[in-house]
């Protein structure tokens, strides 16, 4: 059975400074050092590799209002293969599943992944890209244990 409401009510009523965080997050990876689109890419993986259709559904609608294509959108899933990302992307890419699953082998992140993030990113743009990994991480949790309606916006949800 579906349930037609979030689990959890409104976080930002019950906590209210989630709001504070949720900005200063935002303001954060917005500093210019990493395109938002591909902020908008690394989040939408994430939502992928848990599992959750509401990351997923919010973060494709918000890359699609800024241009982003069909076939880039598609391909995130499987772009390890996929032709659409420019190397920068694909290393992003890499690192957010490196963070956010197992390694069978060792670290997550072994030096070799961080040696050819550096060559795409200077030192501010991979702390940026680091913690845009860190904020969907933040909202993974809300969304996992509240499991907000995927596609309802905050505002509709908890009225």
């Amino acid at each position: 059975m579906t349930s037609h409401q979030s689990r959890l009510p409104d976080p930002a009523k019950l906590v209210p400074e989630l709001a504070e965080v949720g900005a200063a997050l935002f303001k954060v990876t917005g500093n210019g050092s990493i395109p938002r689109t591909t902020i908008g890419l690394v989040q939408l993986r994430a939502g992928q590799i848990v599992g959750n259709s509401y990351l997923t559904v919010l973060h494709t609608g918000n890359l699609r209002k800024a241009g982003e294509t069909d076939e880039r959108l598609t391909a995130v899933a499987s772009w390890q293969d996929a032709t659409c990302f420019t190397e920068a992307e694909r290393i992003a890419l890499a690192l957010v599943e490196a963070v956010l699953t197992p390694s069978p082998h060792g670290e997550r992140v072994p030096d070799e992944l961080y040696a050819r993030a550096a060559t795409h990113y200077d030192d501010k743009a991979l702390a940026t890209l680091t913690m845009a990994i860190g904020q969907v991480g933040f909202f993974i949790s809300l969304a996992l244990i509240g499991k907000p309606l995927a596609g309802v916006s905050p505002a509709e949800q908890w009225r």
